[in-house]
Order: C-alpha cells, then sequence, then structure tokens
C-alpha cells in the first residue's frame, strides 16, 4: 500500500507516535438547532459523533489533561509520557458553529497547551463563513489546523436520504477556501449507506480523491440506537456489509486513490453499547487483523 496511514504520517512529520484527544466544545449542528432540521442527519447518534469525549462544562485545557492521563494510564511504566504529543480533536457535533469569537478562545486555548501539536477541527462545509475561514488561517500560522469534512457520500439521493443537508458544489467551494488558505483537509466517507452500490461508494471515494483533499476517513456505516436509521434497518429496508464485503471493499477504495492521501481510517468503532448493526465491527483488532491482512501492511 503506497498511501500512508495516518500513525505512518504522524511519525514521519513530528518524528515521533502522536496521540489524538477528543474535545467536547459544546457545539450542535444546523440539523439539530432547527435551521436545517431537528433530527440531525439519520445515523447521528444524540452525541454527534462524540461518544467519547468530556463532558463540554470542562474547559479545554481539562480536557487535554484527562486525554493525557487517559492515554498515559495504558503505556508501561518504563514510558517516559512526559514527552507523548498530542492532536487536540475538536470532534462531538459541527465545531465551527458558533460566534467566531467563542471559536477563537476555544482553538486559542487548545493550540496553547505545550502538548499539543496540532488541531483536528470536525465540521460542516456549509459551516465555514469567511471570519471563520480567516480565523483558521491565522491560527494555522501558528500551529497545524486540519479541517475533517463530514461529506459521507457524493451522490445526492443518498444525501438526500442521511439528511445532509448541503449540495455536492459547497463541499467543494469549502475545499476551494479552504486549500486558498493551505489549511489541510481532511474527508469523512461512509461506506455501505443504503442503496448505494460498490461502484457508487468507489465513485465517492474517487471523487474525493481527486478532490484537492490531503486526507481521508474511510468509515463502516454504523447502526446505532435510537437513530431513524435504526428504524429503518429493524424494518428491513437494508442490510449492512459483512466484513469480508468491507475488507474487500476497503482494499478497491485505496486501488482508487491517489498515493499521497493520508488514510486517517479504514474503519471505525462507535459505543458498543448503542451497536445495532453490524455486531462484527465491535471486534475492533479481528477487522483490523483482516484489513492488515489483506493490505499486506
Amino acid at each position: 500500500m503506497k498511501n500512508l496511514t495516518l500513525n505512518q504520517y504522524l511519525r514521519k512529520r513530528f518524528g515521533q507516535k502522536i496521540y489524538k484527544i477528543a474535545i467536547n466544545g459544546g457545539f450542535t449542528c444546523p440539523n439539530r438547532d432547527g435551521t436545517l432540521g431537528t433530527k440531525g442527519c439519520i445515523f447521528c447518534s444524540g452525541y454527534g459523533s462524540g461518544d467519547f469525549t468530556e463532558h463540554d462544562l470542562l474547559s479545554v485545557k481539562d480536557q487535554i489533561e484527562l486525554g493525557k492521563n487517559r492515554v498515559s494510564s495504558k503505556m508501561p511504566s518504563n514510558v517516559d509520557v512526559s514527552k507523548n504529543k498530542y492532536i487536540a480533536y475538536f470532534q462531538a457535533f459541527t465545531n465551527t458553529y458558533a460566534p467566531v469569537d467563542r471559536l477563537r478562545s476555544l482553538y486559542t486555548e487548545a493550540i496553547e497547551h505545550p502538548d499539543i501539536v496540532a488541531l483536528s477541527i470536525g465540521t460542516r462545509p456549509d459551516c465555514l463563513p469567511e471570519e471563520i475561514l480567516d480565523l483558521l488561517e491565522e491560527l494555522n500560522k501558528i500551529k497545524t489546523i486540519w479541517i475533517e469534512l463530514g461529506l459521507q457520500t457524493i451522490h445526492e439521493d443518498t444525501a438526500k436520504y442521511i439528511r445532509r443537508g448541503y449540495k455536492l458544489e459547497i463541499y467543494d467551494n469549502a475545499v476551494k477556501e479552504l486549500r486558498k488558505r493551505n489549511i489541510e483537509v481532511i474527508t469523512h466517507v461512509i461506506l455501505g449507506l443504503p442503496g448505494e452500490s460498490r461502484e457508487k461508494m468507489l465513485e465517492t471515494v474517487k471523487y474525493v480523491g481527486q478532490s484537492g483533499v490531503q486526507g481521508i476517513k474511510l468509515q463502516l456505516l454504523h447502526v446505532i440506537k435510537g437513530t431513524d436509521l435504526e428504524k429503518d434497518y429493524l424494518n428491513g429496508l437494508f442490510e449492512c456489509l459483512t466484513m469480508d464485503e468491507y475488507v474487500d471493499l476497503i482494499y478497491d477504495c485505496i486501488q482508487v486513490l491517489p498515493d499521497d492521501i493520508v488514510i486517517h481510517r479504514m474503519t471505525g468503532d462507535g459505543a458498543k453499547k448503542t451497536l445495532v448493526a453490524p455486531l462484527w465491527s465491535a471486534d475492533k483488532k479481528r477487522v483490523l487483523n483482516a484489513l492488515n491482512k489483506k493490505l499486506d501492511l
């Protein structure tokens, strides 16, 4: 595999292993606050992809320290954890969906932490007005800023079904504006969305690879308790991919990606207590072993 995995890329860029700390900035989403809708995307849990973040009442600094402690607790006692470095990952909901002054305060608190080497900010392409783009450009000159865009699919029929709430050209423009400011972009794609064939999924991955981004996250569709997607699944409206199908699909996805795209994720691990399907995905070690064998890693 010519593409670098995230771990390989981080070691090459920063000279050591880098750990990611999930940050909850207390954001909401235009798909939940009534601007575009109130139900969120059809697959989205009540945590807005922030199942493993801390409580948003804690300061960013406190969340970073808790994250550091969690990482350190899993390391051998002979390891000097004081040398660890981290990425602050603003993960839950839409992390540019707030007044620019509030964003400046939250991001700056993370950037100023001496053990943080980069910020990764998850957001929607339609939540990047010019004043926020300018803020990101400014902060990117202090420490690396990554913007993670939730695209999921390029196909408008699927986008409508999952209640994404924006057209593909909005994504294209967001990538253009971010790259114009020299900000690196990582795009999220969900594999296994209802109604999408293998060919349609590969079309999305190929499109993302040619859209000017630096990284991609390939995410298996998870059916989570309490979502509208769960209702459709329980009503038999679609089936989830098998593990063999998914492993083969990941292999095919990598074949259509440019060699310089960093693969930030090849699967995903939602909270087991809320996972409805596919249950095989809960055994992350088994899935990763299968992927590594297929990809000869």
